[in-house]
């Protein structure tokens, strides 16, 4: 397992479909996930410090957590079937819950978790950036400083 860090959601040209970037801690590959709407405004509102009028459905998992006495130790992305990737919860450093990566990383953002991901996912779907690309990292670190959550909102959807 290899700590990753999040670093924040984006909308991919042409399709308009929202990704969250990870960028491997200790290393220099980047891992992809493309996300929902839904999800890519929660990552945002996690990440921006965003407090809704009223819980989002990540806050109301966080705040379940907490209630009952238990935390989110990390999250875990575990598995990449079919072009899709598979999360695990863990709670209390020892329970082990079936999520989506997006709402395991979500969750994660709310509640200061850490974020694994496999070794053989980074290494079957990560990225490298070379010095060139890495202006374009940059680029989109400063597009995430602009971006808002409301800008993965679908006119006509009230949550």
């Amino acid at each position: 397992m290899r700590e990753v860090d999040v670093l924040g959601v984006r909308v991919e040209m042409p399709t308009n479909q929202p990704i969250v970037l990870l960028r491997e801690r200790d290393g220099g590959r980047y891992l992809p996930i493309w996300i929902g709407a839904a999800e890519a405004a929660a990552i945002t509102y996690a990440q921006q410090g965003v407090v809704p009028p009223r819980p989002l459905t990540h806050d109301l998992m966080r705040d379940i957590l907490v209630a009952l006495g238990h935390e989110l130790t990390e999250v875990r992305i575990v598995a990449l079937r079919d072009s899709v990737f598979h999360a695990a919860l863990i709670i209390d450093g020892r329970v082990e819950i079936s999520s989506r990566a997006s709402d395991a990383i979500a969750l994660a953002l709310r509640t200061g978790a850490k974020v694994l991901v496999e070794s053989s996912i980074l290494d079957e779907a990560a990225i490298v950036v070379s010095s060139e690309e890495d202006d374009e990292v940059e680029r989109f670190k400063e597009f995430l400083d602009q971006v808002s959550a409301e800008d993965f909102e679908h006119p006509g959807n009230p949550e």
